[in-house]
């Protein structure tokens, strides 16, 4: 392991413990060169996943893809960058657990919804108007209905 402020090859570990619930291992490290410390986490390696495009096109599965949307989604919003992790977590454990080579955008998109509509309403909302591209305002005040619809009595407050 390279030291990330040095670069030197030689590392050290000081400290392991399990994380994620146990789907990796936290470890710290300290440089044998300059001494600092810092943390690695270590996966089991999975089967590599591919997504389907809407275009039908493939592409490796990256997680920063999805992260990045929850991500702007929950921007200004009261989520922490804990539960953003979580999140995110659950989302590829679910994706891997199926144990499909292949997995379409629109499952990994609903998966991102449906675990959103759970975390934080406005950061669904936005999601949803950038996945399910919004075409006006009409569609946009369908979903916020749906939302509204689905959530035991917010109807009152509307």
């Amino acid at each position: 392991m390279k030291c990330p402020y040095c670069n030197a090859d030689g590392t050290k570990v000081i400290d392991s413990r399990p994380a994620d619930d146990n789907a990796s291992i936290r470890r710290r490290r300290q440089c044998e060169k300059c001494g600092k410390r810092f943390t690695t986490y270590e996966k089991l390696e999975t089967m590599p996943l591919m997504v389907i495009k809407k275009d039908n096109s493939r592409e490796p599965y990256d997680r920063s893809k999805i992260e990045n949307g929850i991500l702007q989604s929950c921007h200004k919003r009261p989520v922490s960058t804990q539960q953003i992790a979580k999140v995110i977590d659950e989302i590829e454990n679910e994706l891997f657990s199926m144990e499909e080579k292949e997995i379409p955008t629109s499952v990994i998109g609903e998966k991102v919804m449906r675990t959103l509509k759970d975390l934080d309403e406005v950061a669904y909302v936005r999601f949803a108007s950038v996945y399910r591209e919004f075409k006006d305002v009409n569609t946009f005040v369908e979903e916020i209905g749906k939302l509204l619809k689905s959530a035991p009595g917010k109807q009152d407050e509307a």
